[in-house]
């Protein structure tokens, strides 16, 4: 096995989107290939994540320009971790896809858009090239453009307008940190990067390029107070396109922000306290806007804004323990939030609303789905033993640890409120009396399904919740490799090497 192997997964994302664009418009064999693509990229990223996990970091220089010059990339534990997660969500999604999405709008060209997503998801967690980030952001941007706006109704329309505008003005405020990135450093390898960076003079020059990063990569997560477009437009879309953006897309200005803040940017008390700031106001205003949301939809996008500020306080507070936390609580939140929109669709195939006051009787008419459900939902809060509860305790600890108390208190406040939530939502919609409803026509609900349908819809998160119960119940797995990441995060002397040393 060679280091070519960790491009493969881009490659086979190319593959597919564009064999998929050549069956525009037969919608069966686009279900099955996407659904069979999935799964042989799914297989392909655990190869990778295998070879990483043994071999230790590898390189890709395309077009056999060494680097700085060429462009590079690059595949770490964490990247590979990545991929591996995007991979997962993929299949999944792809799966729940081929039965939730209306076959008029899988013949504007769903499938074919969607993988050039996930192409755009692996390019970006796979670049050494700060460059090259912002391009991979790009293919992002538009293809998710195009998910969230097919159908053209009035509701998708306006949250398009709202989250391109939002994004595109993160895109320029990038573009433009990297500009001046280039002009003080002359380079845009983010290896390179990370000692041309240490050795410019000019602090102040750095730090307010590294704020631009920061306000940058923060639109592009949803962190406070850049995150209004998200709970205006992930409610919008179709509920498999709603999943992959909850589960993945934030995470990607996440990745972004650890990537560039542990490799270019370290080592500054201002920074990391201000990040702390940021951490502290994400998590209390996203969990007090997902209290007063009636819509499921809304209530899980605010608690991804809510939660995204675990991850920046322990990127914030900068040891390998909350750095850890942070990772762990990745993996964690891309399994949990990918699964909740689906479970959010589901409960709309079975009710024909996600009205939390409009629902009712969920459990008494299907005790095991809503069993099933229990398992993101519950996840999500963190209960112990579930996938939610150990990332916390080392956020918690390095809080205490390193007297950030008031962070602590935010961590717990953000924990309590999302306790409360799904409590409120499980009373609402699974134990309440069943409310009448009127049904919207030509959807086919759950009742009326066939077999299969059925099972496309119940499958995946059977699968997402299984791997929730897995990291969960084998946390102390999730914790080694969530240590071995953050080890390379904070020491990434060996990245470096690896990136400018490596064998041309």
């Amino acid at each position: 096995m060679t280091q070519q192997i960790i491009i493969y997964p881009l490659f086979l994302q190319i593959a597919i989107s564009i064999i998929l664009m050549f069956s525009w418009n037969n919608v069966r064999f686009q279900k099955i290939f996407s659904v069979i693509g999935s799964f042989l990229a799914l297989i392909l990223s655990f190869v990778v994540f295998y070879f990483i996990w043994t071999q230790g970091t590898q390189t890709v220089q395309a077009g056999t320009w060494p680097a700085p010059f060429g462009i590079t990339f690059v595949a770490d534990t964490f990247s590979a971790t990545l991929v591996v997660l995007t991979a997962l969500s993929g299949f999944a999604v792809s799966i729940y896809s081929a039965a939730s999405v209306l076959n008029d709008r899988l013949k504007f060209g769903y499938f074919p858009i969607y993988h050039f997503l996930l192409l755009g998801l692996n390019g970006a967690f796979l670049t050494g090239d700060i460059f090259n980030l912002y391009v991979w952001f790009e293919i992002i941007i538009i293809s998710s453009f195009v998910l969230i706006t097919i159908g053209g109704e009035k509701a998708q329309l306006e949250g398009a307008v709202k989250y391109f505008t939002l994004n595109i003005l993160a895109s320029v405020i990038f573009l433009t940190a990297i500009a001046v990135l280039y002009g003080i450093t002359g380079s845009l390898n983010m290896a390179d990067l990370a000692g041309k960076v240490a050795a410019v003079e000019n602090r102040g020059l750095v730090q307010i390029t590294a704020i631009l990063f920061m306000i940058g990569f923060g639109i592009k997560a949803g962190v406070f107070p850049l995150y209004f477009w998200l709970p205006a437009s992930y409610h919008t879309p179709p509920f498999a396109v709603s999943a992959i953006f909850g589960g993945l897309l934030t995470k990607v200005g996440v990745y972004a922000l650890i990537r560039v803040f542990t490799l270019i940017f370290t080592g500054d008390e201002f920074l990391n306290e201000l990040l702390i700031i940021i951490a502290i106001l994400t998590l209390v205003s996203g969990g007090v806007g997902a209290l007063v949301q009636n819509n499921m939809r809304k209530v899980f996008s605010y608690l991804i804004i809510c939660h995204i500020g675990y991850m920046i306080a322990g990127l914030g507070m900068f040891t390998q323990i909350a750095i850890a936390g942070a990772i762990f609580y990745l993996i964690h939140d891309i399994v949990v939030k990918t699964n909740l929109f689906m479970l959010s669709g589901l409960v709309y195939r079975l009710k024909g609303t996600n009205s939390m006051r409009a629902l009712g009787g969920l459990y008494a008419q299907w005790p095991k789905i809503s069993l099933l459900l229990f398992i993101p939902l519950f996840s999500l809060v963190g209960i112990p033993p579930l996938s939610g509860f150990w990332p916390k305790i080392n956020l918690i600890k390095q809080g205490f640890g390193g007297d950030y108390y008031i962070t602590v208190a935010a961590i717990i406040f953000a924990s309590f409120v999302t306790l409360v939530i799904i409590a409120k939502l499980w009373a609402e919609v699974f134990w309440k009396d069943s409310q009448p409803l009127k049904l919207k026509e030509n959807f086919g609900f759950f009742s009326k399904m066939t077999t299969l349908k059925k099972f496309q819809f119940v499958f995946p998160i059977a699968l997402l919740s299984l791997v929730s119960l897995y990291i969960g119940f084998g946390a102390e797995h999730i914790q080694e490799l969530s240590a071995r990441i953050a080890d390379e995060l904070v020491n990434h002397q060996g990245y470096i090497d690896t990136v400018l040393h490596a064998t041309k």
